[in-house]
């Protein structure tokens, strides 16, 4: 079984909700990225997404741009992040990793090529932010086959139908935008997500998690009474981009941040809070 679902089952089991944290691999610099990776699963992150730098991600804000920028300036290319995920591999063989980037790399690498690369560096799902569940039958067939999960986005305007048919290919969980907008960009209302994510679980039994807008503890540990994962990146990158020449001070708070939402996800939850089946 794929370590995402059995990193979910695990949660289940223990009526926790799932932390994940997002960084962008190589940012701020390429041999920084998987000590703090490392770090963020010692302060509680559950799985995590790692960012594949683009040139345009346009789903993203500033501070994730810059971010791709830093990683871009570096040399960061689709091959360099596998690499990474490989060396994290040699000493972390459990926690679920997920790439999360745009199509344009993918396909110049070659969707069979990449799928073959990435199950053997070690990757659990990718989310390809630009690609459609109407567009994405061919890498969803050779991911299944490579037992790596296709992770879709839902937005506040997904219709009903795009829910209906984005869930019938997703695999590993949902992730839920939050916000009409990008990454960054504005204050969460959980009130809101609430409704939205009740119409989500009449169409998949997959967990659900909720990004975009997850600044603090406090709005972590409210999105995970209704949800079944935090995401949170903006926050983690932001940090990691002002403390770029500082990297030990840097590792330091970036994972205290993720420690600090942890504590408040584990204090927060009431004995019947359970993720989805």
């Amino acid at each position: 079984m794929n370590r995402i679902s059995l990193r979910f089952q695990e949660l289940r089991r223990a009526g926790r909700k799932a932390l994940i944290p997002y960084i962008t691999a190589g940012d701020p610099r390429p041999e920084l990225t998987v000590p703090t990776l490392h770090a963020l699963v010692q302060a509680g992150a559950d799985l995590i997404e790692l960012g594949v730098p683009f040139s345009d991600p346009v789903a993203d804000g500033p501070i994730i741009q810059k971010a791709c920028e830093r990683a871009l300036a570096q040399g960061m290319t689709l091959r360099r992040v596998l690499d990474l995920v490989r060396e994290f591999r040699q000493t972390d063989t459990q926690t679920p990793l997920i790439l999360m980037g745009y199509l344009n790399p993918i396909e110049r690498m070659g969707h069979q090529e990449f799928v073959a690369a990435a199950r053997d560096a070690g990757v659990d799902g990718v989310l390809t932010v630009d690609l459609p569940a109407e567009e994405a039958a061919e890498l969803v067939e050779l991911l299944e086959v490579a037992d790596i999960a296709p992770i879709f986005l839902l937005a506040p305007t997904s219709s009903t139908e795009r829910i209906r048919r984005t869930a019938r290919l997703a695999r590993g969980y949902l992730y839920y935008v939050s916000l009409k907008g990008v990454t960054g960009s504005a204050a969460l209302d959980v009130a809101t997500v609430v409704d939205k994510l009740a119409t989500i679980r009449a169409y998949t039994d997959l967990p659900l998690g909720v990004g975009f807008g997850i600044k603090d503890p406090t709005t972590a540990a409210a999105v995970a009474q209704v949800a079944d994962a935090v995401v949170v990146g903006s926050a983690l990158v932001a940090k990691m981009g002002e403390l770029a020449d500082e990297p030990e001070r840097m590792r330091q708070e970036v994972t205290a941040q993720i420690a600090a939402m942890r504590q408040a996800m584990d204090q927060s939850r009431t004995p019947t809070a359970t993720l989805a089946d």
